[in-house]
């Protein structure tokens, strides 16, 4: 009877021994690549992701929208047309046919008295503000016309719906009165302008 020899399950020194990979599991390959930044991983970061954004969505849609003054706005009124042109509102400068006056604002005006200036709906939800300044009467714009006569400006009110904006001129040292019949009667009202963006 013969014997049959037994191969060894080493392989011999000479030749090469090729094994078929083993399949590995994606999160093992991962782990193997990027061994301890398994947190810092875009895949396990785009899971996060939708959530925060999500938090900051609702968060931006719980505040109430309020319009801003702030910003270009160009002359779209007769009178802006002709006296002011297009003007830009910051937080601390006016600036008018390209020259900049300081400002300061006050308070915001209640719906009642961007009622009364502008004759404002008070239900369609602008805003407005009131403002501090102080344009020199003899100061020239568009056609050499002044803001206020010969009185210095000293008071700028402004009200914003939507794309549209409203300002309102005001002499006098006396902060402005806004009711219908302080407006009516008062000789500080220089006059209303109208802008877009």
């Amino acid at each position: 009877m013969k014997l049959l020899k037994t191969i060894p399950d080493t392989p011999h020194p000479g030749l090469l021994s090729i094994s078929a990979p083993q399949p590995m599991k994606h999160d093992e390959a991962l782990d193997r690549l990027l061994p301890g930044s398994s947190e810092c991983h875009s895949r396990s970061m785009r899971r996060k992701f939708p959530l925060g954004a999500f938090a900051a969505l609702l968060l931006c849609c719980s505040l109430p929208a309020v319009a801003q003054d702030k910003g270009y706005w160009r002359a779209v009124s007769s009178n802006a047309n002709g006296i002011t042109g297009d003007l830009t509102i910051s937080d601390s400068r006016l600036s008018i046919n390209m020259t900049a006056f300081p400002i300061a604002q006050i308070r915001p005006l209640k719906a009642a008295e961007s009622s009364a200036v502008f004759d404002a709906d008070p239900g369609e939800g602008g805003s407005g503000y009131l403002y501090r300044l102080s344009v020199p009467g003899a100061r020239r714009f568009l056609h050499r016309n002044t803001l206020c006569g010969s009185d210095d400006t000293q008071w700028m009110a402004t009200y914003v719906h939507g794309r549209a904006l409203r300002v309102a001129f005001f002499s006098g040292t006396d902060m402005p009165v806004f009711t219908p019949d302080a407006l009516a009667n008062s000789s500080d009202v220089c006059g209303t302008f109208s802008y877009s963006r």
